[in-house]
């Protein structure tokens, strides 16, 4: 197998990631809905009460722990978002170093997660108290957040168009990570990804500093309707808290998820709400959004238990979790749907691993035991190039079976009749276009749809 630093390869892998993006988030048109009070927004947040979040804010509301939004950028200045936002980063080298200018192809997208996972509301106009949720409970209008007393790190990327800054997906996720983790984020929180399994191996050092910094990773299953029937990296990186997306009814969704082993829980991805840059609102849907929904419940507990390890946090979202599907763990529902409640006030018993596997035994296995630690990346206030990461090495092989060394001699005859049988074809190929020079090859096209609804500023 060739090392993704190849052309060729790279050039593949650059493709798939580009959709890094796009492929998570499903949305459903753009129209301006008519005047509206905020609360009629609130009123939809039925998430709130169906994964048992209302019922888990008796035991904590996040105050306490930071999470760190890798996305589009996070507009600071959002009515639902003030007092939220603790800092940022950019880490797609477009300029602007707090990380809370939009950008990207999808430049609306970093809001909506974070008013998911921390809104905090906001009073009616006509009203002047803090919106800041507290013991009374949050402001009566607009989002509220899974973790309204969580703290965010906006850390922006450019993904999904041509950076201007030339920056790859490949350099900038492991910066982000990295930053993250260096400035306090006890969760991260990627509402992306890819049409590819893999990943980089310029990742491997940033998510392995991550997993020993003993923080939370949570991200997008992806959306079949973006092109992921399969899930994508990066939430097929051993050890991130990978989600899948539910149907209104609380069934895995045609369109918004997909499937693999990786999944670990499931959680509502339809007919959501989040906040715009600019004050607005959106209807959205897409792994995108049960994303934020999980990374708020895992900054529910570390607000709850602050000394409880990473590994014990997943474990504890996923053995409290709704078993659906085929009994256990399967690759729809992973080990089932989000119960919030549950993570907040069952009795777990304590694992011994993180249930969802490590990044440190599978470079081990798969990069010959290359497990070397990145520099960590400066912090916002005196920004300078990302550290240099491990080169990348070739996976070691795996040995060949019995039966490959048993049929010897049999597989060169086998090659000789197939290089035969090739050979022929292509002269009755090469036949037909003489007799018929307007054949032509098909060519394929693949993309993702996304669509926001419902918009309406405050």
């Amino acid at each position: 197998m060739r090392s993704l630093t190849h052309p060729a390869l790279h050039r593949t892998a650059a493709a798939a990631l580009a959709l890094v993006l796009a492929a998570c988030c499903l949305v459903t048109g753009l129209i301006t809905a008519p005047a509206a009070r905020a609360d009629e927004w609130r009123d939809k947040q039925y998430w709130l009460a169906d994964s048992g979040i209302t019922k888990a804010w008796e035991v904590s509301k996040g105050a306490g722990v930071k999470v760190a939004v890798i996305d589009s950028g996070v507009d600071a200045q959002h009515p639902d978002l003030k007092g939220a936002v603790a800092g940022g980063y950019d880490a797609s080298g477009s300029g602007q170093p707090d990380g809370q200018k939009s950008v990207g192809s999808k430049p609306e997208h970093g809001t909506l997660v974070a008013t998911m996972l921390a809104g905090r509301g906001h009073q009616p106009a006509d009203k002047t108290a803090s919106p800041t949720p507290g013991p009374a409970g949050p402001a009566p209008d607009g989002i509220i957040g899974v973790a309204p007393e969580a703290q965010i790190l906006s850390v922006s990327t450019w993904l999904g168009s041509p950076n201007p800054s030339g920056k790859s997906d490949q350099d900038q996720i492991p910066e982000a990570v990295r930053w993250a983790v260096d400035n306090g984020a006890k969760v991260i929180n990627i509402s992306l990804g890819s049409t590819t399994p893999q990943w980089p191996q310029s990742w491997d050092a940033a998510f392995l500093y991550a997993e020993q910094k003993d923080v939370v990773i949570v991200a997008a299953a992806g959306n079949r309707i973006g092109g992921n029937t399969q899930v994508g990296a990066p939430a097929t990186i051993p050890g991130v808290l990978t989600v899948a997306g539910l149907d209104r009814s609380g069934t895995a969704s045609v369109d918004a998820s997909s499937q693999g082993i990786s999944i670990g829980v499931a959680a509502p991805a339809q007919n959501l709400l989040g906040g715009l840059p600019g004050g607005g609102y959106a209807e959205w849907a897409g792994t995108s959004g049960s994303t934020p929904i999980v990374a708020g419940v895992a900054a529910l507990i570390r607000s709850k238990w602050p000394s409880m390890s990473a590994e014990q946090v997943i474990n504890r979202i996923v053995s409290t979790a709704r078993d659906a599907g085929a009994p256990g763990k399967d690759p729809l529902y992973g080990y089932g749907i989000l119960n919030a409640e549950a993570a907040l006030k069952d009795d777990v018993p304590e694992a011994k691993s993180n249930p969802l596997g490590t990044i440190a035994e599978w470079i081990r296995v798969h990069r010959r035991g290359n497990l070397a630690t990145p520099t960590p990346v400066p912090t916002a206030e005196a920004p300078v190039a990302a550290p240099a990461l491990p080169e990348a090495t070739v996976p070691a092989a795996e040995p060949p079976s019995q039966r490959d060394t048993a049929i010897g001699g049999a597989v060169v005859i086998g090659f000789a009749l197939l290089f035969v049988a090739i050979i022929a074809a292509a002269v009755i190929q090469l036949r037909r276009a003489a007799r018929d020079p307007a054949l032509k090859g098909e060519e394929l096209e693949t993309g993702a749809l996304e669509k926001v609804h419902s918009v309406r500023k405050p």
